[in-house]
């Protein structure tokens, strides 16, 4: 596929691409090469710089394209080849445009590149002059940077008589391979982060620094996941140059750093290792692969309907926040079965750990299947944030508390008892009386210190950004209502801020700060009512939040209780 892909692309030099993989560092005879060139070092490396025919290059070059190769292989970095951009290239060849920039290689295997300096003058740091001799094998030129510049020529007449600039490097080790070119297209192109994840295990699988290798290494977990075919994530994990749908929706980004959590590869750097960890590079990779791949089957074999739907109409499980709240129970489980039952779960092989961990995940896949449609539509709709989605993880705990009585993560039992404590009905009743109280006061304030003509109080009263939306709002609702019912909490707290003079002495929280610090109060009243109001995110008020609310409450009752008793006072 890869190949028939490739070939669509270039044409007949696809076929030396095929040659590089069937018949690596098999000598190419014919091909020996005498050029002239400089020879000199960038860093610590040798490299040379010379001109030669895109006819010859194209022969001996080798790309290594990440959509190739296994996700193990650790030696990928390029992009695939874009046939829009060919195509606009080869134009410009056609135009007898030339290339100023150099086309960047690296040398590889002993004896391809020999040099012969023209004179004995100049030491290492100085650019000598002299002739490169090329006894080129296949997968000999690695391609760093101008690929399609190279590529364009394929088929073209030009490619025999035209020339390109090359920079070669001798040698140059896969990592600084890659890392030199996200340092040239960074330049000319920002490059994505999802492609810096995806090159992590380039630039750091040999690094000293532990943290560094773990990432590398689930750099290429994330990756291995989406290309096996027995992976619940076959095809679903959108990397660097896929184009996002309904089944290729998963980040990158979102697995990468869940497996980076504590509790997977490390507990505590240096002092405890997670259960994936095998103390090596290619078994902790093997080993991640394994069990990921099979907490996840749990789940998709539980409730296939709803995995394979994705973010089409229906989905929501695969997806990047349906996939963290699976990846935070398995922590959990993870948590349990080493805290609680005492398991050395780094001592156990693959095989017995994906045992401990079936029942867990197939009860987990059990809860799923238990969700009705809408459920499944909350689901998707809570899952989203910070608070959302430890919500709905925390949904997922209290389901397998109840068919194992001991699995009692950290913090769920107090959220438990939260849900007990019924503190979001409270909160509604609370906020409920409350907030129209607190816009009553406000605009009889703004009436009484303005006039009641309209004209007046809601120009001079109400800033105009404010008046702007909430009249477009009015307009949308076809006149419906009065102009101040669209207000919200946070446009009350610029009104009182706007008419500090009339609002200070009742609505001022707080004895010290300015008026925006002595207003912050509406900011955690509004946080609040977004919890409350909107039940589908599954979000939970504290007892700490609820005491907090009950204590603006009474303290708001009692200002506008004083306010009442002086405009009463007024009166007579």
């Amino acid at each position: 596929m890869y190949y028939e892909h490739l070939a669509s692309h270039l044409g007949p030099a696809a076929k030396y691409q095929l040659f590089a993989d069937m018949l690596p560092g098999r000598q190419i005879y014919g091909l020996e090469k005498r050029i002239p060139a400089l020879q000199s070092r960038l860093g610590k490396y040798t490299c040379y710089t010379f001109p030669i025919s895109p006819e010859y290059l194209l022969k001996i070059a080798y790309v290594s394209h990440r959509a190739k190769g296994k996700a193990t292989d650790v030696n990928t970095y390029q992009r695939m080849i874009k046939k829009s951009r060919l195509k606009k290239i080869r134009d410009y060849i056609r135009e007898d445009g030339i290339f100023p920039t150099n086309i960047v290689l690296s040398l590889e295997g002993r004896g391809t590149a020999q040099f012969e300096p023209w004179h004995k003058e100049g030491g290492k740091e100085v650019a000598r002059p002299g002739t490169l001799i090329l006894k080129p094998s296949y997968r000999c030129a690695w391609i760093i940077d101008g690929q399609h510049r190279l590529f364009a020529y394929s088929g073209l007449e030009r490619a025999k008589t035209s020339h390109l600039s090359v920079l070669a490097f001798e040698g140059l080790p896969a990592g600084k391979q890659a890392q030199l070119f996200i340092d040239i297209n960074h330049e000319q192109k920002s490059v994505k982060k999802s492609l810096l994840q995806e090159l992590y295990a380039v630039l750091n699988w040999d690094a000293e620094d532990e943290d560094k290798r773990v990432n590398a290494i689930a750099s290429k977990v994330v990756q291995a996941l989406d290309q096996d075919q027995e992976s619940p994530f076959h095809g679903r994990i959108l990397l660097a140059d896929d184009t996002r749908n309904d089944r290729r929706c998963i980040t990158l980004e979102s697995l990468f750093k869940n497996l980076g959590h504590p509790g997977m590869f490390i507990v505590k750097e240096g002092v405890e290792y997670g259960p994936l960890w095998t103390g090596e590079n290619n078994g902790t990779l093997k080993r991640a692969i394994q069990v990921i791949k099979g907490w996840f089957g749990f789940v998709r074999d539980g409730v296939s309907d709803w995995w394979d739907a994705g973010a089409g109409d229906g989905g929501g499980l695969s997806m990047n926040d349906g996939v963290s709240v699976c990846m935070g129970v398995l922590r959990a489980v993870f948590q349990h079965l080493s805290d609680k039952k005492r398991i050395k779960l780094i001592q156990l092989s693959t095989s017995e750990l994906l045992e401990r961990l079936a029942p867990f995940g197939v009860a987990l896949g059990e809860h799923f299947a238990s969700y009705s449609a809408e459920q499944r539509g909350q689901f998707r709709s809570g899952a989203r944030g910070n608070q959302g989605l430890t919500a709905t993880r925390r949904k997922c705990e209290k389901a397998l508390h109840d068919k194992f009585p001991d699995f009692e993560p950290h913090g769920l039992l107090e959220a438990l008892k939260l849900q007990e404590a019924q503190t979001n009905k409270q909160a509604y009743e609370l906020i409920q009386s409350l907030e129209p109280r607190l816009q009553k006061f406000m605009m009889d304030t703004l009436k009484q210190a303005y006039g009641a003509d309209e004209d007046r109080w809601w120009y001079e009263g109400v800033p105009e950004p404010i008046r702007k939306k909430a009249t477009e709002q009015l307009e949308e609702a076809q006149g419906k209502g009065k102009k101040e019912h669209y207000l919200n909490l946070i446009q009350f707290r610029t009104i009182a801020e706007s008419n500090w003079d009339l609002f200070q002495d009742t609505l001022a929280f707080g004895k010290s700060g300015n008026k925006h610090v002595k207003t912050e109060w509406m900011q955690k009243l509004n946080e609040m009512r977004n919890v409350v109001m909107h039940p589908a995110k599954q979000q939970t008020i504290t007892f700490e939040q609820l005491a907090q609310l009950r204590e603006y409450d009474e303290a708001l009752t009692n200002n506008l209780k004083g306010e009442d008793t002086s405009q009463e006072n007024e009166a007579q």
